[in-house]
């Protein structure tokens, strides 16, 4: 095929067009606001199309799409998704979630700075339990922030932290962004979820530590809780309320670590363990469980839906030859490895401002994984896994298409303004991009428990 640019004649290969063309067809595709499934294997559909018209692809070529399905449908790994999906909205609809909160702001809410802390605890106790941002952002914004208002605390600091706190279910286990990665990328579970134990904790301790100096060296912003008239709290009921989600969490979490269940088998017993729970606490009712299932139905079928879309998408990127182009492209960067994760990272955060996690774990993990595997080597894919976890949670608080504050300002009261919401990611984003930052220069934040559990299984 000839084309004609400026009087300059170039020939050019039909699978040469189709390739980037395709890729320029997502991107529309992703920008015009249709439905994420449907645009992937619209596009797939068109392209497959022209290749065959093209003589590119032949239609044998596309008889590997239905056994690639039904691979997904048999892809163990991918039934954690729903079982952690309905733990969360299980422990939300019970409300265990809103008890440890209020429990927790008046057993530190008389320390200057004590709610702001108190959220970061409950926020990184949630993400440990529900591991759902919205879920988690929404209960804190409707409970936390008028009572840390009522207290006096500036209202940048106040959202910022409850923003922020809410992300933490995208890096600390049992993180469903994980295991989506870890399917993506052809990483064990539960090794990403060890790896990530670490980095989460700098996370949140990052938080804690930023709560406490900024209340020491600025008093006004953060005071104490006045706690007069409040009923004095006992250590039975701070026992009781701090059971269920500690026991929750050592009944999934500790399951995977110590090799007594898979992810999988965890998320299930996690799903069982919240009922239980939400039975003892009186939050347990056949309308909550109807509730709860069509909750977790609706997630799990848009999940599986993107997938099988992205499927299609990728099998015919791969025939046209994209795939190859991408890849090229990402090993002959400036820099190499160092350049293949600025830029990998740096399209990853831009992203997460406009789609969902699902969305880029679905569509961008695979166009990078030939060229991670070349430059980072198989044992790399664990560290990058949770790099690019990390790098999630911090797009999904950045101004101005950060999912976690579109979230906090549809329940924030009619006082907070979106510009206080986006003065208090601030100080956070920054936070967040140090410790991903050190995981970077630091890759044995990552490794080193991992291998501890590999040496002690061995």
């Amino acid at each position: 095929m000839e084309i004609e640019v400026l009087g300059w004649v170039i020939t050019v290969e039909p699978g040469e067009i189709l390739g980037p063309g395709m890729f320029l067809g997502l991107v529309v595709a992703l920008l015009s606001g249709y439905p994420v499934a449907f645009g992937l294997g619209g596009v797939a559909v068109v392209f497959a199309a022209l290749a065959m018209a093209l003589g590119v692809i032949d239609a044998s070529f596309l008889a590997a799409l239905p056994q690639r399905i039904f691979g997904i449908m048999g892809n163990v790994t991918l039934l954690a998704i729903p079982a952690f999906v309905f733990m969360g909205a299980m422990l939300e609809q019970s409300g265990i979630a809103e008890r440890l909160l209020e429990t927790m702001g008046r057993l530190m809410g008389r320390l200057r700075g004590g709610l702001a802390l108190a959220v970061v605890l409950v926020g990184t106790v949630l993400a440990a339990t529900t591991g759902v941002i919205a879920a988690t952002v929404t209960t804190m914004g409707l409970i936390s922030l008028p009572a840390m208002l009522r207290a006096g605390y500036d209202k940048s600091l106040a959202t910022g932290v409850i923003a922020a706190s809410g992300t933490l279910g995208q890096i600390i286990p049992p993180s469903i962004v994980l295991v989506v990665l870890g399917d993506q990328l052809g990483v064990p579970v539960g090794e990403l979820f060890l790896g990530s134990v670490i980095p989460g904790l700098l996370m949140s301790g990052a938080f804690a530590l930023y709560v406490v100096v900024i209340s020491a060296l600025r008093p006004e912003l953060a005071p104490p809780l006045d706690t007069a008239g409040l009923p004095p709290l006992t250590a039975g009921g701070l026992g009781r309320v701090l059971a269920a989600p500690l026991g929750l969490i050592l009944l999934v979490l500790g399951s995977i670590f110590f090799g007594i269940a898979t992810p999988t088998e965890a998320g299930v017993l996690g799903a069982v363990g919240a009922m239980a729970l939400a039975a003892l606490q009186g939050g347990f009712s056949r309308a909550a469980l109807r509730e709860v299932s069509d909750s977790t139905l609706r997630t799990t079928a848009m999940v599986l839906a993107i997938l099988i879309g992205s499927t299609a998408f990728s099998l015919v990127f791969r025939g046209v030859g994209g795939d190859v182009l991408i890849s090229d492209l990402l090993l002959h960067l400036p820099g190499g490895r160092a350049g293949f994760l600025a830029v990998s990272m740096l399209v990853i955060f831009a992203l997460g401002f406009f789609i969902d996690f699902f969305e880029i774990a679905f569509i961008v993990v695979p166009l990078l994984l030939p060229s991670a595997r070349q430059l980072l080597g198989p044992e790399g894919l664990l560290w990058l896994g949770v790099v690019i976890g990390a790098n999630l949670q911090t797009s999904f608080l950045t101004p101005p298409f950060g999912f976690a504050l579109f979230y906090l300002r549809g329940v924030a009261p009619p006082g907070v303004t979106t510009g206080d919401i986006y003065r208090g990611a601030i100080p956070f984003i920054v936070l967040q991009l140090s410790v991903v930052l050190l995981i970077l220069i630091f890759p044995q934040l990552v490794t080193a428990i991992p291998a501890m559990a590999a040496a002690s299984g061995g």
